[in-house]
C-alpha cells in the first residue's frame, strides 16, 4: 500500500515535459489576493501563545544564506521568511508569489516576471527586480563558492551562467535583467520544462543588495539583525548552530491577512525518544518519529505518514580508496545490504526500500508514469542478495590481490542514521567475510563538509529532489559536479546528460525520458552509489493543528496556511 501523498509538482513537471519545446505566447497568472504592505519596519510579536507552532527538526540549520544553503532544514527556515518569484501551492505546483504575473516567449527561452507592488522587505524597502539580479549573480559568481551554482547553469540554463561559473565571463553578463524596479527578464539557453518550479527553490530567492553590502563581510544570515524578510514570518531569534530559534508573523507581508500563526518555535532534537517525550508533554506540536516510536503510535489519529522524497544512499570514495575504485567490490557492497530489513525493522516509518539511483514517486513522465515505478529493473546489479554479493566479492578479491578490507562508514549524529549504519555494518560484515566496517559519527554539517572535501571512505548520505524531474538526481554524477562525492567520471554518461539538457533531446520528451533511463543504467551498472531507502516521515501532529503542507520536492514543509486552534 502506498502511504505517500503524491505530489502535485510531479504532475506539473510531467505535464510540462509533454511539451519540452517552448510554451507559446504569454502565460499569465495572478498571485493570491493579500493585504497591502506598509512601508515601515516590522514589529515583532511575542513568540509564545496558543497560535505559535512548536516544531522539531533533527539537525541544526547549516546556513541562512539562500545562495549558500544546501540542506533541507536550512531551506525550510529560509522559506519561512522569504518568498521567491513563485511559491508552492498545497499540491506542490508553482504559483505566483513575489511575481504577480509572468509571460513566456514563444520559443520558451525568455521569461518576463512582473513583481508585486506591495511586496516589501522587513526594513521597509520595496522588493525590486534588482534584488533577484543581485542574488542570482551571487549564486553564479565563483567568488561566492555556491555549491548550488550549477542550478543557474546546468539546471535553469540561464544565459552565460556556465561561462560565469567557469570564470570566462563576468557575473554582470548573467542573462537576468532588471528592466525596471518591478520587471525582471530572464534569458535561457534552451527551454526548461520545469523552470517555474525552480523559482520556489531557495537558491533563486532575492537578496536586498544595499542591506547585504551594509553588513560586515561574512555576517549575512548569522542573526536576526543580518537577514531581511519579505515572507510570511520574520526571524526573531537565531544564532549559528542554535538548538532553538524562533520566528514571528510578518505584519507587512503582502498576504499577511491569510497567515493564521503568530509564529514558529523550532527545537533541534536529534534523539527520537526525547522528541517523542517532548511531544507527549505538550512542548512540541509536530515531531518526526522512527523505529520503535512508530510502533507505539500505530492507529493514533495524530500519526501522519508523508513521503519526504529523500534518497538515502551510500557514496563511495573511488578517488581515494583503491578497493572502492574496484567495480566488483562496489557491486558486492550493493548486494550485501538487506534494504527491506532496514525499512521494516529499523526505520519503520513507511520509508521504501530502494534499488534505483532515482527514487520513486516524485517525477512523472510524458506518459504519466512514475520514472522509478519498477524497482526491479536493475536487479542484476542491485538487490538484497548475499549470494550475488559473495560472487562479486570473490571477483574483487582476485582483482585486488587481497582478501581482507577495512572501510570506515561516516554517518551523522541522528538516532535514525546511527541505527541504520549499525545494521549496514552488521549486514556487510556478515555477508562479506573479510570486510570490516568501522563507524564514524559526526554532526551533519561536518559530515557534509567531509564528503564534499573527499575526507571519507563510505558515507551514508541523502539527496532530496530540488525539482520534479529525474535530472535533479542524474545531474549529480556528471564529471566534476560538486555533489559527485565519489569523483566518478564517465564520458558516455556526461554526453547523455548533455543531450537531455541542451542537446538533441531537449525538444523530444519521450526520447529525453528514455535517455535518462539509459543514464541511470550506467550509474547502477557501475555501482556509482548504493541506494538504500527513500524516506518517509512518520509525523505526530497535534489534533488542533491543520494546514501544514508536506512536499517531497524542494521544500518538505510549508507553514503559510497552517492554523493552530
Amino acid at each position: 500500500m502506498n502511504l505517500w501523498k503524491r505530489m502535485g509538482a510531479a504532475a506539473l513537471a510531467g505535464a510540462l515535459a509533454l511539451s519540452l519545446v517552448a510554451c507559446g505566447g504569454g502565460g499569465d497568472s495572478s498571485a493570491p489576493a493579500g493585504s497591502t504592505a506598509g512601508g515601515g519596519s516590522s514589529t515583532a510579536a511575542e513568540t509564545t501563545g496558543s497560535k505559535v507552532l512548536n516544531v522539531m527538526v533533527e539537525v541544526e540549520v547549516a546556513s541562512l544564506d539562500p545562495q549558500l544553503a544546501t540542506d533541507g532544514t536550512s531551506f525550510e527556515v529560509i522559506a519561512d521568511y522569504t518568498d521567491g518569484l513563485m511559491q508552492m501551492d498545497a499540491e506542490g505546483a508553482a504559483v505566483p508569489a513575489i511575481a504577480e504575473s509572468y509571460e513566456v516567449s514563444e520559443d520558451g527561452c525568455t521569461y518576463t516576471f512582473h513583481l508585486r507592488d506591495d511586496a516589501v522587505w522587513s526594513n521597509g524597502d520595496p522588493v525590486t527586480a534588482n534584488d533577484f539580479v543581485f542574488a542570482w549573480q551571487r549564486a553564479a559568481d565563483p567568488a561566492t563558492a555556491s555549491e548550488y551554482s550549477y542550478m543557474t547553469s546546468d539546471i535553469a540554463q540561464i544565459k552565460n551562467a556556465a561561462e560565469i561559473i567557469a570564470g570566462e565571463k563576468d557575473k554582470s553578463e548573467l542573462g537576468v535583467t532588471a528592466v525596471d524596479d518591478k520587471t525582471l527578464q530572464v534569458e535561457l539557453n534552451v527551454p526548461v520544462p520545469y523552470f517555474l518550479s525552480l523559482m520556489y527553490f531557495p537558491t533563486f530567492y532575492p537578496v536586498n543588495q544595499a542591506f547585504y553590502e551594509s553588513l560586515e563581510e561574512g555576517t549575512f544570515g548569522t542573526s536576526p539583525e543580518t537577514v531581511l524578510s519579505n515572507g510570511a514570518f520574520i526571524l526573531d531569534s537565531y544564532e549559528p548552530a542554535a538548538l532553538s530559534f524562533s520566528l514571528v508573523k510578518n505584519p507587512d507581508y503582502y498576504d499577511a491577512d491569510s497567515i493564521q500563526l503568530d509564529g514558529l518555535n523550532y527545537q533541534v532534537i536529534k534523539d527520537s525518544q526525547q522528541a517523542f517525550m517532548s511531544y507527549q508533554n505538550g512542548d512540541l506540536d509536530i515531531v518526526k518519529l522512527s523505529g520503535d516510536q512508530v510502533d507505539q503510535v500505530q492507529g493514533d489519529p495524530e500519526l501522519s505518514v508523508q513521503g519526504a522524497g529523500y534518497l538515502w544512499y551510500l557514496t563511495l570514495n573511488m578517488a581515494e580508496v583503491p578497493a572502492l575504485a574496484n567495480q566488483n567490490m562496489r557491486l558486492a557492497l550493493t548486494h550485501a545490504i538487506d534494504r527491506v530489513a532496514i525499512v521494516e525493522d529499523v526505520v519503520k516509518d513507511g520509508s521504501l526500500a530502494t534499488y534505483t539511483a532515482v527514487p520513486p514517486q516524485f517525477a512523472t513522465g510524458p506518459d504519466g508514469s512514475d520514472f522509478s515505478a519498477d524497482q526491479t529493473m536493475f536487479s542484476d546489479v542491485c538487490s538484497d542478495d548475499p549470494t550475488k554479493a559473495a560472487e562479486y566479492f570473490e571477483a574483487a578479491k582476485q582483482e585486488l590481490g587481497t582478501d581482507t578490507f577495512t572501510f570506515d562508514l561516516l554517518v551523522e549524529d541522528t538516532t535514525e542514521s546511527q541505527n541504520v549504519a549499525a545494521v549496514i555494518q552488521e549486514q556487510i560484515q556478515t555477508n562479506l567475510p573479510g570486510v570490516t566496517v568501522s563507524i564514524t559519527v559526526e554532526p551533519k554539517k561536518q559530515r557534509v563538509e567531509d564528503i564534499q572535501d573527499g575526507n571519507y571512505e563510505v558515507c551514508l548520505t541523502r539527496w532530496g529532489p530540488d525539482y520534479a524531474d529525474p535530472m535533479t538526481y542524474l545531474n549529480m554524477w556528471i564529471t566534476d559536479n560538486n555533489n559527485n562525492y565519489g569523483k566518478w567520471s564517465n564520458p558516455d554518461y556526461d554526453q547523455i546528460i548533455a543531450d537531455c539538457t541542451t542537446g538533441q533531446y531537449v525538444s523530444d520528451a519521450a526520447a529525453r525520458w528514455q535517455a535518462m533511463y539509459d543514464a541511470e543504467k550506467i550509474i547502477m551498472d557501475e555501482a556509482v552509489i548504493v541506494p538504500v531507502y527513500t524516506k518517509a516521515d512518520a509525523n505526530m501532529i497535534k489534533s488542533n493543528v491543520t494546514g501544514i503542507e508536506f512536499h517531497p520536492v524542494a521544500l518538505n514543509r510549508v507553514y503559510k496556511n497552517t492554523t493552530k486552534g
